[in-house]
């Protein structure tokens, strides 16, 4: 029984990771928090639903519409609620935090207009496949959740660090001004970085309904506050940060569910964020910053 909750909590720990990455480079750029990543997450999810439920097309058909409308909506979200805050005198440093909020207040309520309430059924064709190792069973779609989730980190990795784009992104990340100054185009940059991280909400959702077989219009705010709780625990901007914390958090999700009481699952996220902020207040893989008189 451990062996086979040790592969729950990793397959639930990956999801948060591929989560709290969308965070962290949208945190690491314009250093906002994204509210909004949530209810994005949960659109890519619902199109996940409406491609292979309703249409009855293949789950990659579902992975490329989840990745275009989530991608498209990360472009909107910088374009319309993001960028007209940016360098605007007299504006709040929390003005763009409130923007989506709002941003998420208003995709829900879309949600529950265009498919309504409650729970919709995500079942894929291989959902029940298991394979027998000894005692353990492993299901087929645990297998393809963690080999989506270490291909997407693994990808990222390579692209922040390889590609010229991708160093144009750390440098925007160190200081947008110094990179537009060496020749980055940080408009584009910005952008770019609240599609990806848009992009990856959308396949996380798509994978959540693999694993739950279920999507809501209410799972954002969950998953949402839980993304938020992992570049917390995992240190604000860092990706390796993201990744060890998502999995923390789905393997401590799942043992507490197993061996403790299962009511108690959600209020992981919330006693981790109290603990680190007290122990260790940069987060895991976080860098200390100096204080300000």
């Amino acid at each position: 029984m451990f062996i086979e909750q040790l592969i729950n909590g990793i397959t639930l720990g990956s999801i948060y990771a591929i989560v709290a990455l969308g965070f962290t480079l949208v945190f690491g750029v314009l250093n906002i928090i994204n509210m909004s990543h949530g209810e994005i997450f949960m659109f890519g999810a619902f199109m996940g639903v409406l491609v292979t439920q309703t249409y009855q097309l293949p789950l990659w058909v579902g992975f490329l519409v989840a990745i275009a409308v989530t991608g498209i909506m990360g472009y909107f979200l910088e374009r319309f609620a993001l960028r007209p805050l940016r360098g605007k005198q007299g504006v709040s440093h929390l003005a763009p935090l409130i923007s989506t909020i709002g941003v998420s207040i208003f995709l829900e309520n879309l949600a529950h207009h265009l498919f309504g309430a409650g729970n919709h059924p995500f079942r894929t064709s291989f959902s029940e496949i298991s394979i027998k190792v000894g005692s353990i069973t492993i299901y087929v779609v645990q297998i393809v959740i963690f080999v989506i989730s270490v291909i997407l980190m693994i990808g990222l990795s390579y692209w922040l660090s390889k590609t010229k784009a991708g160093k144009a992104l750390r440098a925007s990340a160190e200081n947008l001004n110094a990179a537009s100054l060496l020749g980055v185009n940080t408009k584009r940059i910005i952008t770019l970085t609240v599609i990806l991280a848009s992009a990856m909400g959308g396949i996380a959702g798509i994978l959540v309904g693999m694993a739950f077989n279920s999507v809501t219009p209410q799972m954002g705010l969950s998953m949402g506050l839980k993304g938020l709780a992992i570049i917390i625990l995992g240190g604000m901007g860092s990706v390796r940060g993201a990744m060890a914390g998502g999995l923390i958090l789905g393997l401590s999700e799942t043992f507490v569910v197993a061996f403790g009481d299962s009511g108690y699952r959600d209020a992981i996220a919330f006693v981790m964020i109290i603990i680190i902020l007290l122990v260790r207040p940069q987060g895991l893989f976080g860098s200390a910053t100096a204080e300000r008189p």
